[in-house]
């Protein structure tokens, strides 16, 4: 099976006879005999998704790693991040998906769960089965634990991702952001309940 591994701001992709599906245009080195060709969101996603994808305007797109040797991948000199998943579903903004490998399966929807507190045109990726994700943030990645009776409520603009039991609703109202002066319209704030683990990025957008 083809392996992430995190360096930094660098993702390590070791592919052996096998495919890492990529954030397009991110590789920056490569090692070995290794090819590249566009890819759909694939498994589950499919051509329905990159129907969805092109409607709302959204970037997101995969290209194919196939073969023997070690992917270089990065973006923007981000952090970088690798998250293991066993039989489990991960909520991604799409926005930060590097890089896939595995049995993994993806779906894309529409807004995302920022576009619902700003009203941009925003893509969730739903992220299921087993295997690995990169993800890129803005700053280290922040993993905070929710378990249930604490809920934890996020500013929409440092959410990233969320992995397992989780039940998020949006809150209105006063937030940190109108106490400073920042409010562009009705703040919004997102809440999580259950049990799984949230992950922020220290940086807003």
């Amino acid at each position: 099976m083809a392996r992430l591994t995190a360096n930094k701001k660098v993702l390590l992709a070791d592919v052996a006879g096998t495919t890492v599906r990529a954030m397009s245009g991110s590789m920056v080195a490569y090692q070995g005999q290794v090819e590249f060709k566009s890819a759909g969101m694939g498994g589950g996603g499919g051509f329905r998704a990159a129907i969805r994808q092109r409607v709302a305007g959204e970037s997101i797109s995969l290209m194919e790693c196939t073969g023997n040797g070690r992917v270089h991948l990065a973006y923007q000199a981000q952090d970088v991040t690798v998250i293991n998943v066993q039989n489990d579903t991960v909520t991604v903004e799409s926005e930060h998906i590097l890089a896939v490998a595995g049995e993994l399966k993806l779906d894309v929807q529409f807004a995302g769960l920022r576009g619902m507190t700003t009203g941009q045109g925003l893509a969730t990726t739903k992220v299921m089965g087993s295997g690995q994700l990169g993800i890129v943030s803005d700053g280290p990645l922040i993993g905070l634990e929710v378990v249930p009776g604490q809920p934890l409520v996020v500013d929409p603009d440092a959410y990233v991702a969320g992995l397992g039991n989780l039940q998020m609703s949006l809150v209105s109202g006063v937030s940190w952001r109108s106490l400073v002066g920042d409010g562009g319209g009705e703040p919004f704030s997102l809440r999580f309940e259950g049990h799984g683990r949230v992950y922020i990025q220290p940086a807003e957008r």
